[in-house]
């Protein structure tokens, strides 16, 4: 290979890609809710952030951090100069970037939600129907 191609390339469809990992973390129920929630709203307080996400217990909350800030998404900012310590959270470059690209996703899920949920009640009422003509008499 020459040195403009790749020894390997990403596809986060392959179990044994690196980016998969990548992927899978950030793409869970929370994360780009979070992400989503610092970039439009800005930095903000853990109490902040769970009013401002909606939903999210205090320990998926604390957990979901402490992941997106190893992924080196979110820095968590002590100011020890005041009592208590203020903690605030704030994106990072990377967060910045990947918050902006999940916008699209975003925008996608509030235009579509209708369809979306009418889609799930027909799948399910298709099901519920079926299931009840399966019943033995």
């Amino acid at each position: 290979m020459n040195d403009e191609t790749p020894d390997w390339v990403m596809d986060v469809l392959d179990v044994n890609c690196p980016s998969r990992d990548v992927f899978v973390d950030l793409a869970d129920k929370w994360s780009l809710l979070l992400l989503v929630s610092l970039r439009f709203v800005g930095a903000q307080r853990f109490s902040e952030l769970q009013r401002s996400v909606g939903g999210i217990s205090r320990a998926m909350l604390a957990q979901s951090l402490k992941s997106l800030e190893r992924d080196g998404v979110v820095v968590r900012d002590v100011d020890g100069k005041v009592a208590p310590p203020r903690v605030v959270y704030d994106l990072t470059p990377l967060g910045e970037e990947l918050a902006d690209e999940s916008r699209v996703l975003c925008d996608w899920s509030q235009r579509r939600s209708d369809e979306v949920h009418a889609a799930r009640k027909a799948f399910d009422e298709s099901r519920s129907a079926r299931d009840v003509a399966a019943q033995p008499a």
